[in-house]
Order: structure tokens, then C-alpha cells, then sequence
């Protein structure tokens, strides 16, 4: 899929204008000079394995500075506009870093990336050699927050706060339900993202009374799950639940759906591909799976209107689309409140953020050890060809179905 996205300059505005000689014609003595550009370094994997997720992300992030700089840019630093570069990290952790290195000859005030968690962790770890705040916009591991950087901002939950709301959800339909699930079967991806959420996941189930069978990792890329899936239907599980990224997660729905492996519920937790390209291209595959996920505000009048902007454009709104675009306008909040792109100033002025992500289903910004305590996730489910929010309850958008009818 192509970006929707702008191409934005990498020198920026004009930092200063010429003065112009005052003469007896009565030309003006001096032009204003022009407040410099603050260099805002975007890192996401454009091409490679999760291109698309990267297109989506930057299309967000680049609509947030074109929304900034419209509303007259950082007004705390005289208009101030934002300068957008581009970084590709190809998807491989070690041209993520490249590409915080060479930003860095570029001036830039701060980082914004960078969908996968092991780039997000490097590329995070080599900035902080500068002290350069980096937001972390798409990027479940805890690792990234828990390693006492004082760069590192993270305002989404991280898979230990979305694998407490899953299974608490879980267990609450279960209960509702009469209990139908009392085995689960686990698939994930093989990198820390993947398995750092299935062993949260096993040693938490337990708690609502289901028992993990096994845990079953796959490689990234996956061509072929069919040998996984007949390892399921000779299992058995009561649940299953996936934790992979977007090429992957469709293509184990779509395979588990043509061989007919019925469960009570697929149930997810930061499923990859749990999104609006993947109901709208499989619906009778998606049909009744549910996701914890990042999700945006239903009832958000922003959240609602942006989402028009991007399907306007022939995008679909997926979460990298507003975790992105939201990440921007943090970056804008804080530079607003530090009134200066320094980097200690624009730190402490994110550490101390109370921004309100009017977006997101998420409460008051806080920010401890770099993670937001205010967010969290949503509890989706697929029905009709669409998605619905189906807990927190206060952004409920439909009822969930559970246990899931029969497969024919």
C-alpha cells in the first residue's frame, strides 16, 4: 500500500531573514526574523516484513506535524514549525540505530517510532547517548520502560497492562457465559514481543480459572500455518490466543477458519492484525474474534473526525495511524510547556506532561519511569464486517458474543 502521506523538508524553515538596508525610498529597515524549525526524527519500518504498519504510522505522524505547523506551529517558541525527517528502519534493529545516528547529525530534538519493539529498544537505547527524548509510539515490551532511561516516553500501555485488562476481560465473559472455556492454547511470534506476552499470558490464566496447554512459537516471517493448525484441532483448547504481528496474525485466522477449528473463543492480545484491513478483507475469518488492543475513543468527537480524514484519503484508521499522530501532538504539548527544543528542558517537560489524549480511551497522563499510568487498552470484537469496542465499558460501542457459534 502507498502512504498517504506529505513530503516534508529536511532543511526546514529559515532560521533568520536578511536584513534589508534602510534608504531614502523608505524601504523597511529590518524583516522579523523567522523562529527555527524543530527537527522531529520519525522512525518507522516503511519497507521490509511490517512495511505496511510502518506506511501507516508515518502517515499519522506526518498528518500530526501538518496539523501543528497549519495551527501556527509551537506558539511558546514564536510559531515554531516542525520539521518532519523520515527514517526507514527496513524493519532491522540495526538500521534503526543508523538511523537515530545520522538524525542526530541532523539536529533533531527528539525521536518518534518505531512500531517493533527490538528496534524501539535499541534505537531508544542509542539515543539516550545524546539525551534526546524518544517517544515511543508503537512498542508493547515492557523492556523499553523498564531499563531506568530517563529519554524514553512511552504513552500507550505496554503488553503487561494489556495482558492484565485481557484476561480480567476474559475471565469476566467466561463467567457471564457459564464457564464454556477452561483450556488455551497459545501462538506468537518468536521475538520479544511475541513471547514476552505468552509467558504473561500463561502464568495469568490460571488466575480465572483456564489452564495454558502449550505455547506455540512461530518464525517472523510465517508462509504456512498449517501444521500449527492441525497441532490445535488435536488439542482441543477451549480458547485460542494469538500474539503476532499483521501478515502473520491474518494468515493463522484464515488458515485455523478454512480447516475448521472450532473454539469457544479466539481471543487475542496485541493481535497484529487485528484491525480494519483485516475485517474488512476476511470478514466471515474475523467474524467474532476479539482483540486487546490499542484502540481509539469511539465517543471521541477528534477520534471520529480524524478517522474520516484518513478514510478520505484511502487509508484505513489503524492504531498505528492515531498512536502516531497522538505521539506528535504529546511532542508538540511538551515543546509548548518547555517553551525551547533543549533537550533537558523538553525531558523534564515531558516527564511532568499532563497532556490529555483526547483520542485514546485512556485516562489522566502520568508519566512513571517514562510509561503513561493513564493508559490502556480495548477490548474488541469482530461482528458484520466490523469492529466494536466491547469493554471498558465506558467506550463500549456493542455487546460482546461469546462463546462464538459453530463453524459449519
Amino acid at each position: 500500500m502507498k502512504s498517504n502521506t506529505r513530503t516534508f523538508s529536511r532543511r526546514g524553515f529559515v532560521a533568520g531573514s536578511t536584513a534589508v538596508a534602510a534608504s531614502g525610498l523608505g524601504f523597511p529597515a529590518i524583516l522579523g526574523a523567522q523562529p527555527a524549525s524543530v527537527k522531529v526524527g520519525l522512525i518507522h519500518p516503511v519497507t521490509g516484513f511490517v512495511a505496511y504498519n510502518g506506511q501507516q504510522s508515518r502517515l499519522g505522524a506526518t498528518m500530526a506535524v501538518e496539523d501543528v505547523n497549519k495551527a501556527g506551529g509551537i506558539k511558546g517558541m514564536g510559531g515554531a514549525k516542525l520539521d518532519a525527517l523520515l527514517g526507514d528502519s527496513q524493519s532491522k534493529v540495526e538500521v534503526g540505530v543508523s538511523e537515530v545516528e545520522k538524525m542526530n547529525e541532523q539536529g533533531v530534538a527528539a525521536y518518534i517510532g518505531c512500531f517493533q519493539s527490538p528496534v524501539g529498544i535499541a534505537a531508544s537505547q542509542a539515543a539516550a547517548k545524546y539525551n534526546t527524548p524518544f517517544l515511543i509510539d508503537v512498542g508493547a515490551s515492557d523492556l523499553i520502560v523498564n531499563r531506568g532511561l530517563k529519554n524514553v516516553f512511552r504513552l500507550k500501555p505496554g503488553f503487561g497492562v494489556c495482558v492484565d485488562q485481557g484476561i480480567a476481560s476474559l475471565g469476566a465473559l467466561n463467567k457471564a457465559a457459564g464457564g464454556p472455556a477452561k483450556t488455551a492454547a497459545i501462538v506468537h511470534e518468536s521475538g520479544e514481543f511475541g513471547t514476552g506476552t505468552a509467558k504473561l499470558l500463561a502464568s495469568k490464566l490460571p488466575s480465572i480459572g483456564i489452564e495454558p496447554k502449550e505455547l506455540i512459537a512461530h518464525d517472523n516471517p510465517t508462509r504456512n500455518f498449517d501444521n500449527i493448525a492441525l497441532r490445535l484441532r488435536s488439542m482441543a483448547p477451549d480458547i485460542i490466543m494469538m500474539s503476532n504481528y499483521g501478515n502473520e496474525y491474518m494468515l493463522l485466522a484464515r488458515t485455523l477458519f478454512q480447516q475448521k477449528v472450532n473454539v469457544a473463543g479466539f481471543f487475542s492480545i496485541l493481535g497484529g492484525g487485528f484491525n480494519y484491513k483485516f475485517v474488512k478483507e476476511m470478514p466471515d475469518v474475523s467474524q467474532y474474534m476479539m482483540d486487546v488492543n490499542h484502540w481509539y475513543n469511539p465517543r471521541s468527537d477528534k477520534a471520529n473526525a480524524l478517522k474520516k480524514r484518513v478514510e478520505a484519503g484511502g487509508a484505513l484508521f489503524t492504531f498505528e495511524v492515531y498512536l502516531s499522530y497522538t505521539n506528535v501532538m504529546l511532542l508538540a504539548d511538551a515543546l509548548e510547556k518547555a517553551g525551547s527544543a533543549d533537550k533537558e528542558k523538553l525531558t523534564a517537560a515531558l516527564a511532568a506532561s499532563e497532556f490529555k489524549a483526547e483520542l485514546m480511551p485512556y485516562g489522566p497522563t502520568k508519566f512513571a519511569n517514562g510509561q503513561n499510568q493513564g493508559a490502556r487498552p480495548a477490548v474488541m470484537q469482530s461482528l458484520k464486517g466490523d469492529i466494536e469496542v466491547i469493554a471498558p465499558e465506558d467506550v463500549t460501542s456493542a455487546k460482546a458474543v461469546f462463546p462464538r457459534p459453530k463453524l459449519g
